[in-house]
């Protein structure tokens, strides 16, 4: 058979890994849920498996079957992360954006949407004020560059020339930057006021 692309290898290990566990295989819809892309594009995915012989389909709602029973080797692809300067995850605390190591990390462990050179970028956290939500001093928070974030998410803020990860929720009273311990207060700031510089996606610890 011939070889997959990264994307290809995850959507084949999510129709085997969900297939064992629900005892039927997944909707075209809840491929594309999963893995957060639009239906045609979750199409052209499974067209192309199809194509390289590891999986047959038909119409109707849930008739993937895999063709083979042992998973083809992992395409394994590796992105550079740059970490730039520090963060606060107490209060804010300006960070430089000057490239003081570079990570490799697996992309197989980011979101979809992060799984491209140059999307994604780490900051070493300062203090404890993200500890409930496993966020602690000497971390480096992964996160992808945007300038949107949704209600709720963890966020890279950027604050009178200042950086800080915390919870983001919009209210009536402007932009609110919730702190995962109890021991710090939260921060309202105008909206016109802050800037989104990434969403957090994951962790990297040295024990």
């Amino acid at each position: 058979m011939k070889e997959l692309t990264h994307k290809q290898q995850r959507m084949l290990d999510f129709i085997a890994d969900f297939t064992a566990e629900q005892g039927m295989p997944p909707t075209v819809s809840e491929i594309a849920e999963s893995f957060r892309i639009r239906g045609p594009t979750a199409y052209a995915h499974l067209r192309a498996l199809q194509r390289k012989g590891y999986i047959s389909r038909s119409s109707k709602a849930r008739s993937l079957t895999l063709r083979h029973t042992e998973k083809p080797k992992h395409f394994s692809l590796t992105l550079s992360v740059p970490v730039l300067g520090r963060i606060s995850a107490g209060l804010p605390l300006f960070a430089e954006e000057q490239v003081e190591e570079t990570l490799q990390v697996d992309a197989g462990f980011l979101p979809s949407n992060a799984q491209t050179e140059g999307n994604v970028f780490g900051l070493k956290v300062l203090g404890d004020s993200m500890r409930d939500a496993g966020i602690l001093d000497g971390d480096i928070l992964l996160a992808r560059h945007t300038q949107i974030a949704d209600d709720g998410e963890i966020v890279v803020a950027l604050v009178e020339n200042e950086t800080t990860v915390k919870y983001l929720h919009l209210t009536e009273k402007g932009v609110e930057l919730h702190p995962a311990n109890p021991q710090f207060a939260t921060q309202i700031y105008p909206p016109d006021s802050v800037r989104i510089q990434g969403v957090g996606i994951g962790l990297q610890r040295t024990f």
